[in-house]
Order: structure tokens, then sequence, then C-alpha cells
């Protein structure tokens, strides 16, 4: 199965499949996973640093307000045959010199980096948001210094559209159109037939 989605109550998004990964509705029960991550001083580099539960709990609070306002927000992505918590994704608003984008966000535990999830869990959250909840456009940001980020965002297919500083700090700033990633499925689907 290469992506799969099941709707929860009121339409929802709750659960998201990729061929090696389970996505499911951020809920309370992801404090501990969402401690584990923030606390992590390897991932968190280039997220602002490590993170105290407080913020933690904080960061997941506003994140189930955003899905009860939304029907749409962050997941929690596990291995398949482990079940052991690979990181966080999903799409969320941001609002950023008095304009609002939807945000593509994801976090993994080091462990699970370089081994190509990072482009699989933005794909699957990308077919979320352009199809079923016709997004537009979709938006992704990170430190200059991130190149392992931006070559994700890079190969999923978003455009580099210009610098700005967020948090106090620089930052690049890419943008996917539902126009362009219609492209970029097309052309995938005629190489994985040909």
């Amino acid at each position: 199965m290469e992506n799969a989605t099941t709707a929860g109550a009121g339409g929802v998004l709750d659960t998201i499949a990729t061929e090696r990964l389970i996505g499911d509705r951020l809920c309370a029960e992801h404090f501990d996973d969402l401690c584990q991550m923030h606390s992590d001083p390897t991932v968190m580099a280039t997220l602002a640093g490590v993170r105290s539960h407080d913020w933690t709990r904080v960061f997941l609070q506003k994140n189930l307000e955003h899905w009860d306002r939304y029907g749409f927000g962050l997941w929690v992505f596990r291995d398949r045959a482990t079940g052991q918590f690979v990181g966080r994704a999903g799409l969320r608003h941001y609002q950023w010199d008095g304009n609002a984008d939807v945000e593509l966000a994801y976090a993994l535990m080091s462990e699970f980096w370089g081994q190509g999830l990072a482009p699989e869990i933005a794909q699957a959250s990308l077919r979320v948001g352009f199809q079923p909840l016709g997004i537009p456009s979709i938006v992704c940001f990170t430190l200059p210094t991130n190149r392992a980020s931006q070559r994700v965002m890079e190969k999923v297919g978003f455009q580099y559209e210009r610098d700005f500083v967020h948090a106090d700090l620089p930052h690049v700033f890419y943008r996917l159109t539902t126009a362009q990633w219609s492209g970029l499925e097309a052309r995938s689907v005629i190489k994985r037939h040909n």
C-alpha cells in the first residue's frame, strides 16, 4: 500500500500510511514520544533547541486545537514492522509577515535519518493536503544551514521562494502549488508504469 487515509469522526484524516510507516492523528497519548523528541539535542539542533516538558505540553495542546479547528494537523509516525516512534509530521496553518499559509512540518528521530523516510512522510502529507483537503499551495521552511531538510523539500517538489526571518533567525522559504504537485505526480505515475 503506497498511501492510504482513513477518515475519522467529522471527516478528519486520522490515519495515513506509507510503504514503511503508519501515521496517527496527534493525540494526548503521544506526549511521551514528543518529550523524547524535544529533549534530544541532535534532533532539536535545527528546531530551536531542546525543549522542556512544559513547552511540549503547550505544543501538544496547540496542535490538538489545530486538529479540532481545521480537521487536519500533525501525525505521529511509527515503523509499520516494529511500532517504534519515528517522528512527527503534517500540515498546519502558519502566519508570517501578515500572510497566511499552510506549512508542511516534519521532524524525525535521528536514528531514522538518511533512510528516505522524511520524503516518504512529506509526500504522504502533501497528498492529503492537495487531494482531499484541496489546499492551493503548501509552504516549508528551514535554516539555510539545514541542507538535509532543504534536500527533502526539493526532492518532493518544493521551489525556493525567498529568504525570511523566523524566530529571529534567517530561514529559507519554499512553496509547492497544486499545479506543480499535480505535474510531479503525473510524471511519477508515468515513470512507475514504464
